[in-house]
């Protein structure tokens, strides 16, 4: 079945986006405002982009008539944390998306905790298997929304889940992370793999070959 954009609007062209490009990366941003209070935001609009510069983009929504506390933090700081969502913060991680008044601590509402960052402001989330500190690279603005570049300048990985620092090797499935699925309460645990390698050319050209 096609469903046309244009004629179906926005809201339902959203339903079906969230209920079809799943699963979505998890991005538990951090900011600090002017005044220097942390902010903490889960976006699931999120993704890793580029490899060089090594930039992640965020897409950010509107809040009512207004902005939403993360978007103008990054606006006027230009630096932030993009920690990522472990199932066993899952749902803590939910706690800090409530709807709370501006200025109020969603970490202190969720019993997490805040760790220094090394380039940047913002603090990380301590509990987090990873946190990306950011600075902002560009941003776009679209309909309503935002749509915000961070440089990656740099990375916090679990210890226990390092398995080669030299080498930079990580063992992900250690990390536990989740992904958002369709609706408004539903996850994805990274724990159901399945390895698919890569063809080289070469064999893919043999095993066709073998097959006439």
């Amino acid at each position: 079945m096609m469903f046309d954009v244009a004629g179906i609007g926005p809201d339902n062209s959203y339903k079906l986006v969230v209920s079809t490009v799943v699963p979505r990366p998890i991005a538990w941003v951090t900011t600090l405002d002017t005044e220097g209070r942390v902010n903490a935001g889960a976006f699931s609009f999120f993704k890793a982009m580029v490899s060089d510069p090594l930039v992640v983009a965020i897409g950010i929504g509107p809040k009512g008539s207004g902005v939403k506390d993360t978007g103008e933090n990054i606006r006027t700081t230009r630096e932030f944390v993009v920690n990522l969502v472990s199932d066993a913060l899952a749902e803590q991680m939910n706690i800090t998306a409530i709807d709370f008044p501006a200025g109020q601590d969603e970490l202190v509402e969720a019993a997490l905790t805040t760790a220094p960052s090394a380039k940047v402001k913002p603090p990380r989330i301590a509990e987090a298997p990873v946190s990306l500190e950011c600075r902002r690279y560009t941003a776009l603005d679209i309909g309503r929304h935002a749509v915000v570049f961070g440089e990656v300048v740099a990375i916090w990985v679990q210890d226990d889940c390092v398995l080669d620092a030299a080498k930079c090797y990580v063992d992900t499935p250690k990390l536990g992370l989740v992904g958002r699925m369709h609706g408004r309460g539903w996850y994805a645990r990274t724990t159901d793999l399945r390895e698919i390698p890569r063809i080289r050319l070469e064999n893919w050209r043999g095993r066709k070959k073998a097959a006439e």
